[in-house]
């Protein structure tokens, strides 16, 4: 009887899943497969030596993704308006980084923000890598209260200015200078956009009405903001959590923060901000993540109310 080989047959191109059958022969065999297990490092956007702007970041998760890039060698400018908190967190880290005062509700303030955050790039030589919109706010309120009164439209603007415009606002700004980089890698890539959504887009609670709204057109706008950038190299991603613990999720009473954690699958607690951190991080790092909206959840479906 002849002797066969331990492998059959090699994998078409658009097969290669798992090149854990390369184990059972010399990887000589098949140089296409050694060379394609190798060269994943070339189509990785790197943070190293990169400057990304994240606001909301001198807290929450969006300290959390200041601190991951700094562990990772990225620079980071910090927006937020809590301009203490913001420097504590400038001498705490050992990576460059730079506060910026920033009121996301105004264009001004978010055009000098983002334009000191453009020339300090420069400066060090690090240039912009990407954004991370993180900063947000949650005003809950019934659309009709017990008594059959509507809720304050100022409200609703508040929420839907910071979360929504607010972002798109510091998003715009920022792919102003994005769009000049020079382009990196194999692919052409130019940076990455990274936008906070909630699982509050998709399972909204009682009184969700103005968040969940926000939240919502964050995760509508994903796509088509990704094929608008495309010609220019700049992916666009956005995640959304569920329960995390967060300066916004501190303020829940005992019995609300059960209930929730009650709804989760597994694990049954909240999210931890590095928890967030890691897949931002992916959605910088890892290419071929363009144009999706990530939950992060738990298997978490939010119940209609506590």
């Amino acid at each position: 009887m002849p002797r066969h080989s331990a492998v059959h047959h090699v994998p078409r191109d658009d097969s290669l899943h798992d090149l854990d059958f390369i184990n059972t022969t010399s990887t000589s065999s098949f140089p296409y497969l050694y060379k394609h297990s190798n060269q994943h490092q070339k189509f990785k956007m790197k943070i190293q030596d990169r400057t990304f702007i994240i606001s909301g970041g001198a807290s929450g998760l969006g300290q959390a993704c200041v601190e991951d890039i700094c562990a990772n060698g990225g620079n980071v400018a910090i927006l937020d308006m809590n301009e203490e908190s913001g420097q504590e967190l400038v001498k705490k880290l050992s990576t460059p980084t730079k506060f910026f005062e920033c009121n996301v509700l105004e264009t001004e303030s978010v055009t000098k923000a983002v334009q000191d955050a453009a020339k300090w790039a420069k400066e060090t030589g690090k240039p912009l890598g990407g954004v991370i919109a993180a900063a947000g706010v949650s005003t809950p309120a019934t659309i009709l209260d017990r008594n059959g009164t509507a809720f304050d439209l100022e409200n609703f603007d508040f929420v839907l200015n910071v979360n929504l415009r607010g972002t798109i606002d510091l998003v715009r700004q920022t792919l102003e200078h994005l769009a000049k980089v020079e382009p990196q890698g194999p692919d052409g890539e130019r940076g990455v956009v990274i936008m906070v959504a909630s699982s509050a887009a998709f399972d909204g609670q009682k009184g969700q009405v103005s968040y969940s709204a926000s939240k919502g057109a964050v995760t509508a706008m994903t796509l088509p903001m990704a094929r608008d950038l495309a010609r220019f190299g700049i992916r666009v991603v956005t995640i959304a959590p569920s329960l995390f613990e967060s300066r916004m999720t501190s303020v829940m009473s005992e019995k609300v923060r059960k209930s929730l954690e009650g709804a989760m699958e597994f694990p049954r607690r909240a999210g931890q901000p590095n928890e967030f951190a890691q897949l931002a991080r992916q959605g910088i790092e890892n290419v071929m993540l363009n144009g999706v909206v990530m939950r992060l959840d738990g298997a978490m479906r939010m119940p209609s109310k506590m």
